[in-house]
């Protein structure tokens, strides 16, 4: 007799390609609308399903893993970053947490040189003055930004998608500058070009751009506060496509406010959607709604991560992309 399919459930809606490969291969519960479940709902989610595949806008804590049913046994996260899981208790609880590592990179790479070039080159301000139909024609002095070539890159966190920027604005004659948990193999400190500074003040200190690509974990919270923020040139800018809580988003709405930073590209905010509404109100920072990751081709890759993961489990094998307390 064939095996009972596993039970699936999807917390938000995944591109039709994907949502179509899951229906084929699991029994899956798939959303109708793409409005983020209730707290409600996961608990529903996880008290009948063999595996819940969320994304980062669900909150998967301890409270919630408390009254998973006993079916439970696999989380298939829909990202690369798994800090809205509490891994420890779910290993604790015997249940396994996968997440979709390596498929953003280039994709958030692109971001953050679209950012760096967006707030140097004041594309923004550019936009809004044709859209509101203010432009008088060209002028010597009108919208005058910076060249990025032959400018300093202070890249925080030199992982995949830090040495996917470096290679990005090495291209565009940046200056490749990083402070990494780890210092690179010199191998790949040559390939790159690239400066280490064991200082993060120090490297802060001296940047034009400063790029924040580390993960989000409890020594990295604030990475850039108020005081290291103070160290940045008032010519510098800052651009974090990582995670909001890296950055006291706070000190760095006083700090451009008052001119001692010179402007800002954020994909990513310290409160989730609740944005600084002052940040909204400077020319000279460029907001932009999570999109970093956000390309089809990235989003199915994910899709095909997470599909993996479940069969390999179904399979009675490890997920490829099993995540542990260790690897946080």
């Amino acid at each position: 007799m064939p095996r009972e399919r596993l039970s699936v459930v999807v917390t938000r809606r995944l591109p039709e390609a994907v949502e179509t490969r899951l229906s084929e291969l699991f029994d899956v519960r798939l959303r109708a609308d793409d409005a983020p479940m209730t707290r409600e709902e996961l608990v529903a989610a996880v008290q009948e399903a063999d595996v819940l595949v969320p994304t980062v806008t669900d909150s998967i804590d301890g409270g919630l893993l408390g009254r998973a049913g006993e079916r439970l046994r696999l989380i298939a996260n829909y990202g690369a970053g798994v800090d809205n899981i509490d891994v420890a208790t779910a290993r604790q609880r015997g249940i396994l947490v996968s997440n979709t590592p390596g498929v953003l990179t280039d994709d958030t790479a692109d971001m953050t040189m679209a950012l760096i070039l967006a707030v140097t080159r004041r594309i923004p301000e550019g936009l809004s003055v044709m859209q509101k139909g203010d432009w008088q024609g060209w002028s010597p002095n009108a919208l005058l930004g910076g060249r990025i070539g032959g400018r300093r890159l202070g890249i925080l966190g030199m992982g995949r998608i830090g040495q996917a920027v470096a290679r990005r604005a090495s291209a565009f004659g940046m200056q490749i500058h990083y402070h990494n948990r780890r210092r690179l193999r010199p191998e790949t400190e040559q390939e790159l070009e690239a400066t280490y500074w064991e200082s993060l003040d120090q490297m802060v200190a001296r940047m034009d751009v400063i790029s924040v690509n580390c993960p989000s974990t409890p020594s990295t919270f604030h990475l850039m506060n108020a005081r290291r923020l103070k160290l940045m040139k008032p010519s510098a800018v800052l651009v974090n496509t990582s995670r909001g809580e890296v950055v006291d988003e706070n000190a760095l709405t006083r700090q451009i406010r008052s001119g001692d930073i010179a402007g800002a590209g954020l994909d990513v905010y310290e409160h989730g959607t609740k944005v600084n509404p002052r940040l909204r109100q400077l020319p000279n920072v460029v907001l932009l709604p999570h999109m970093g990751s956000a390309t089809l081709e990235g989003r199915i890759e994910m899709g095909e991560k997470v599909i993996i993961n479940i069969k390999t489990f179904e399979d009675g094998h490890r997920p490829p992309d099993q995540v542990v307390p260790s690897m946080l």
